[in-house]
């Protein structure tokens, strides 16, 4: 434990942070998740919308410092990328 009072604070601010950031990755990781899942099951018009709110959660996480903007860009990437293959095939 801390003995200096700066750091003492900042102990206090960081756990806030880290349960105001640990909501939204959740939030994050679901729409992911259900849009991998919608990608999985070839109903091209639920995957893209799908697809399409995970991107926008990513966006948000990324906005807020969740997580880092070249990470949330990566993760776009592969979930269009993969949607691009799913409505080439259809």
């Amino acid at each position: 434990m801390a003995n200096i009072k700066s750091q003492i604070k900042r102990n206090r601010q960081n756990e806030k942070r880290r349960l105001r950031n640990r909501t939204v990755r959740g939030v994050t990781r679901a729409a992911i998740k259900e849009a991998r899942a919608a990608l999985g099951a070839e109903s091209v018009e639920e995957a893209r919308a799908a697809t399409m709110l995970a991107v926008s959660r990513l966006d948000k996480a990324a906005q807020k410092g969740v997580i880092h903007k070249k990470n949330a860009s990566r993760r776009k990437g592969r979930l269009m990328k993969r949607l691009a293959d799913l409505e080439k095939e259809a």
